[in-house]
């Protein structure tokens, strides 16, 4: 039986905390490439033979000083020169999956960006057979369901994004969805139809980017264009009293990632995020990491230190997260229903 949410009782701040990082949940919103970190940079380019413009360790994260979306972008494309081999994108993926796993993640649907790599004459022969073999690993030895999306580069043409996802049809049967990423500023949802059209025929569920950067229209366009089920961060959404109704009423998820939306000026802190504003209003919100390896946190960190940040977030909100974001998973749903049990289990034992 699932736990009424009125049921959850009101809990001191340190066990709600407790209750965020021990819980079950899944994390919607990561990019695998955005988990490289930076230790992991250095020993993949001394692998390859790869010289990088930083001195060491150190010196790299002191460059992750970000001013804006596009800032970050140029760095990220930059790390991803170091994934060469098949052994290069196992060992990335793999590491991830065992952060995941401590952070009791039980399912996790990570993006990965084909075109990152293409363009630098690394295939899909190179990266679906290491992304497999990990999840297949992770599944086996950590519990941990994973679901890949293929998201295309907004920046780039749709005929660009049209033979990324040809060339991805040898692979799909190891593919849930199609996800739609980097630049978002002058690059509407609408530029991607006929990709997305073409996707929701090969049976790929869609999400999509929007509303980080971009407008509350781009929500708009990624629903009605796109029909996209999840979207990717949404925080503009607030913008648009009409709009905000409509994502109460049709609940569609939101994969809102605050630490990001920190490092990234969308959002001046986390005390001052929105995510509170989006749950009151009715919203179906869940919180990510987007990019841990670049800003500063993974799923476990972005609950605790958001919660920490408002203290009008307690026990009933930190539950109704993490139940969103099993539900909102593309997870089947006898996996969904056992792991909502164990949330439920565990929520109970705390009250």
């Amino acid at each position: 039986m699932n736990m009424p949410h009125a049921d959850i009782p009101l809990l001191p701040a340190e066990r709600v905390a407790h209750l965020l990082r021990a819980s079950p949940k899944a994390e919607l919103h990561v990019h695998i490439e955005g988990t490289l970190e930076p230790e992991l940079i250095f020993a993949l380019a001394r692998r390859n033979g790869v010289t990088l413009p930083y001195a060491d360790v150190q010196a790299l994260r002191r460059a992750y000083a970000f001013t804006d979306l596009q800032t970050f972008l140029d760095l990220y494309y930059a790390g991803c020169d170091v994934l060469r081999t098949e052994q290069d994108f196992f060992d990335l993926a793999w590491a991830y999956f065992q952060r995941a796993a401590r952070d009791q993640v039980v399912r996790v649907e990570p993006f990965f960006d084909p075109q990152s790599h293409t363009a630098r004459g690394v295939g899909f022969e190179v990266f679906m057979p290491a992304f497999i073999q990990a999840a297949r690993r992770a599944q086996e030895e950590l519990g941990l369901s994973v679901g890949w999306i293929l998201s295309v580069l907004r920046h780039l043409s749709e005929e660009d994004a049209l033979q990324t996802l040809d060339a991805a049809q040898p692979w799909l049967d190891h593919l849930i969805g199609i996800g739609l990423d980097s630049s978002e500023r002058g690059n509407p949802p609408e530029k991607f139809a006929r990709v997305f059209a073409s996707a929701r025929q090969l049976g790929l569920h869609a999400v999509a980017h929007a509303g980080e950067e971009g407008p509350p229209a781009y929500i708009e366009g990624a629903l009605d264009v796109l029909k996209v089920e999840r979207i990717d961060h949404g925080v503009r959404a607030s913008e648009d009293p009409a709009l905000m109704r409509r994502l109460a009423r049709e609940q569609v998820p939101l994969t809102v990632c605050p630490l990001s939306n920190v490092r990234l000026c969308v959002m001046p802190d986390l005390a001052q995020h929105n995510l509170p504003q989006l749950l009151d209003a009715g919203l179906r919100v869940t919180v990510n990491s987007d990019d841990p390896a670049y800003f500063g946190g993974y799923v476990n960190d972005n609950l605790t230190r958001l919660f920490a940040a408002q203290p009008a977030l307690g026990a009933p909100q930190a539950y109704t997260l993490l139940r969103n974001s099993l539900e909102a998973s593309f997870a089947a749903d006898g996996d969904k229903a056992l792991w909502i049990a164990r949330l439920d289990a565990q929520w109970r034992q705390a009250a």
